[in-house]
């Protein structure tokens, strides 16, 4: 899933380093995806007040609910979809000729680097919860090949009545095999009706939770589904219980100091890069053709009236 919004408003990210150990919790808003049939997802990342998290750019947290999903071909630069199943299943295709079922525990990555399209639909009605997340690439490596990563069988840490499933980056000495570009981690963590962890950290990331199912208790903090907690940095580690069977999603990395703009399913630098991208979309063939999904794939709406401009991670 990605951002099909019919009227996306421009982002604006990065640009700060870390501030220290922080709790704020992020409310998200709804969004509805393809129109108001759609399905419906809470966004808590990019924020009103806190744009990013590391790298990580952009949370959607969706179901669990039936649902069909049915998202048509559509273009990416600059960043990385991290797609992540608790329920159900999405098949996954894309312009490289990629093409992916994707079930609850496996990581699909895609690279967009300078271009891609992909589509992503479930092959039947079903019960479908998960998250959608993008991690933003360095301007280093935003304009590298794109490519598409599936790990079936993650790395974990076990302990009495949690498991922690490294994702995306690398966690108290586990590392996922997922291709990352910025230092980062992302994880799941699956608790036991009062289970109890500490997580070890590093001081020089800034960290995030958000209870994809259940309720647990972070930094001495309710956290049941919906809110992101922000966390900041300058922390050892986090002490997490849970007050029921949970599952919880931990993001972190190494504050993104590069400004950026972040409009529709682009991330870039200026105004003017959006819309050679809108453009090239809509007129050329930089990002291919997606093979096997059935409609036309989705156009770009209208640029926004005011000049987009690259800015820090806060309003």
């Amino acid at each position: 899933m990605s951002n099909v919004e019919r009227d996306p408003q421009e982002t604006v990210c990065g640009g700060e380093a870390g501030e220290g150990p922080a709790r704020e919790l992020l409310t998200g808003r709804e969004v509805v995806l393809g129109g108001t049939r759609g399905m419906k997802v809470t966004r808590t990342l990019p924020n009103r007040d806190r744009r990013m998290v590391g790298a990580w750019c952009f949370v959607d947290h969706y179901g669990p609910e039936p649902a069909s999903m049915g998202v048509p071909p559509h273009p990416h630069t600059g960043l990385q979809t991290v797609s992540w199943l608790l329920e159900g299943e999405v098949l996954h295709r894309d312009s490289l000729g990629s093409e992916q079922l994707i079930t609850p525990g496996q990581l699909n990555l895609m690279t967009a680097g300078r271009a891609i399209s992909h589509a992503e639909e479930s092959p039947r009605e079903a019960v479908l919860h998960g998250v959608q997340l993008w991690v933003a690439l360095p301007d280093a490596s935003r304009d590298i090949a794109p490519a598409f990563e599936h790990h079936p069988v993650l790395p974990a840490i076990t302990a009495p009545g949690v498991t922690v499933t490294v994702i995306a980056g690398e966690l108290g000495g586990v590392t996922s095999p997922a291709r990352v570009y910025t230092p980062l981690v992302g994880a799941e963590m699956t608790f036991d009706d009062q289970a109890r962890i500490g997580v070890p950290l590093r001081p020089d990331f800034e960290y995030a939770v958000i209870t994809l199912s259940g309720g647990v208790e972070a930094d001495g903090v309710d956290l049941d589904p919906g809110p992101l907690l922000y966390l900041g940095s300058g922390r050892s580690d986090l002490t997490l219980r849970a007050r029921r069977p949970s599952r919880v999603l931990l993001l972190g990395g190494e504050p993104f100091e590069e400004e950026l703009v972040m409009w529709w399913n682009f991330v870039g630098r200026s105004h003017e890069e959006i819309q050679r991208f809108r453009k090239e979309w809509s007129e050329g063939d930089e990002f291919g053709t997606v093979d096997g999904f059935d409609g036309e794939p989705l156009p770009a709406p209208a640029l926004p009236t005011t000049q987009m401009k690259p800015r820090g991670r806060h309003r």
